[in-house]
């Protein structure tokens, strides 16, 4: 397995990965899987990862901005999926690792994730790349499918991009 930069050639795998989360039920509020134009949009280029086995894409991991606001500059948001059939390969700490060098290398001094507290697996994951639980933002939003969720709010602060 190697982690690339995540591109445009890319973007069928990572949406099919992304509708693979959206069909678990505890990875995201989303009903639909974005275009790849909305996608690409809503994503910080220089922080953008895939993880590759030969041709095969076996998960992503990307940062959004959490505000234009210049003061919130050094905030974002993680979003990683990775493929059912490389999960428990590490391929999630390998994606995490990567955009936390990333970010930090760029700056950025705090990493937020909202994750579903169903799901055990990817809250382990984010606690064992350095993230805290900050609290739970109860009935945070309606999903579709099963009512009110909660959702459990991480973060992630910097040694090394000027958090004192």
């Amino acid at each position: 397995m190697r982690i690339e930069p995540l591109t445009a050639a890319h973007a069928d795998a990572v949406l099919a990965i992304y509708q693979a989360g959206i069909d678990f039920g505890h990875a995201t509020f989303e009903t639909r899987v974005p275009s790849w134009q909305e996608w690409d949009a809503a994503h910080l280029p220089a922080h953008r990862f895939v993880a590759v086995d030969g041709d095969d894409v076996l998960g992503w991991v990307a940062l959004s901005p959490v505000s234009a606001r210049a003061v919130y500059r050094g905030v974002a948001e993680v979003s990683v999926y990775v493929a059912a059939e490389a999960r428990g390969r590490g391929v999630g700490r390998a994606l995490l690792e990567a955009v936390i060098a990333s970010s930090e290398a760029d700056g950025v001094w705090t990493l937020q994730a909202g994750i579903f507290p169903e799901n055990t697996a990817s809250l382990a994951l984010h606690r064992a790349c350095g993230f805290r639980v900050v609290g739970v933002r109860e009935r945070l939003g309606r999903d579709v499918r099963r009512g009110w969720r909660d959702v459990v709010l991480l973060e992630r602060r910097s040694a090394v991009a000027g958090v004192d």
